[in-house]
């Protein structure tokens, strides 16, 4: 076990003050995605819902002992409930990790065992971690030693060799013994020979059914099933067998969406009537990124989706994506894009 000098109490790495709220609720999540879940992006989804439990894109441990630790960490208050994904496999790196982000102010700290890709599977992080249940429990029992906040694990149902329902009661209960009491499942296994990993996020079948199971077996452990969902209907049905739902791509592609979650799931009214009207209040955020040398078209990109099946949303896409990256594009560029749109006084939010 790797052993680092220890953090000093006092320091907040990022400067945003501790979240000291309650743990969070994961009866609804947006997943954590790689060059997707950026801070640019959490914006507009914490814009369009209170509620929803976000997720960094996933930090490496060696990116967060040995890189610009207070930029991978950075976030903003307003982001919370906001929790950090990390990868790695050394109890002892995952433990001081789990500490910086107990000082950043996150709400969970959630472990990676479910990235199939050749990069992470070299350096023992992701979903080749299926196969090793000791060693992630260790990770976790560090990690729950280090922290005060909740540590969870994402992770698959199985990967390639190791793909039995009995394999994955393995897992779950070496990591439950760990201490560990939430499990986000993605419903599919990782084949890690052979498949990319934008492949093994639709050619491995679904089975929702073992999710079902698991919370069946184990009605003690918090379930949060992910994998291909996309409408709140199927939110629903999923969440009459577990406890919380998980949605990545809809999500992103598709931001509108969570404009109705916070009537849909928690009995809350939602922050904003119209998707212009969530857009303006990001103006203040993206001029504070821009005055940071922040490049418009690296917080842009996160918009292109706003206004999909709108009349005019092909046109304010296509105008972003063409003049957003100009030399000294700023706030012009979205404000001329949105005038592609009509604008209606209040929207239907999603259903």
């Amino acid at each position: 076990m790797t052993k680092l000098a220890p953090l000093e109490n006092s320091q907040n790495i990022t400067g945003a003050p501790v979240n000291t709220g309650s743990e969070p609720s994961r009866r609804f999540c947006v997943a954590p995605m790689m060059d997707w879940t950026t801070m640019h992006y959490r914006a507009l989804a914490r814009a369009l819902s209170r509620h929803a439990l976000l997720y960094t894109e996933m930090v490496t441990t060696g990116a967060l002992i040995h890189g610009d630790t207070r930029r991978f960490l950075r976030h903003d208050p307003q982001e919370y409930p906001l929790a950090l994904q990390l990868g790695g496999s050394d109890p002892g790196e995952l433990a001081y990790c789990a500490a910086l982000a107990e000082q950043a102010g996150y709400s969970e700290v959630n472990l990676n065992i479910g990235c199939p890709s050749d990069r992470v599977q070299n350096n023992m992080i992701g979903a080749c971690l299926m196969a090793h249940p000791d060693v992630v429990a260790a990770g976790v029992k560090a990690m729950i030693e280090a922290t005060a906040v909740p540590v969870t694990v994402k992770h698959r149902i199985g990967i390639d060799g190791r793909e039995s329902w009995d394999d994955l009661c393995e897992f779950i209960e070496k990591v439950a013994a760990a201490g560990c009491r939430t499990f986000i499942v993605h419903a599919r296994i990782a084949v890690l020979e052979g498949l990319s990993p934008k492949q093994n996020r639709d050619v491995p079948p679904l089975k929702y059914d073992w999710v079902y199971q698991l919370k069946a077996r184990y009605p003690q452990l918090e379930i949060i099933i992910n994998g291909g969902i996309k409408t709140f209907a199927e939110c629903h049905e999923h969440l009459g067998r577990t406890d919380g739902v998980m949605l990545g791509r809809e999500a992103y592609h598709n931001p509108w969406l969570l404009a109705g979650v916070d009537s849909e799931f928690f009995d809350a009214p939602g922050p904003v009537a119209s998707r212009h009207g969530a857009l303006r209040t990001l103006f203040p955020f993206i001029e504070a990124e821009l005055s940071r040398g922040v490049y418009l078209g690296h917080m842009s990109r996160h918009l292109l989706g706003l206004f999909h099946g709108c009349e005019g949303g092909r046109r304010f896409r296509r105008h972003i994506s063409e003049n957003a990256h100009a030399p000294g594009a700023g706030l012009e560029v979205i404000e001329t894009a949105m005038a592609h749109v009509p604008e209606e006084p209040l929207e239907s939010v999603p259903a």
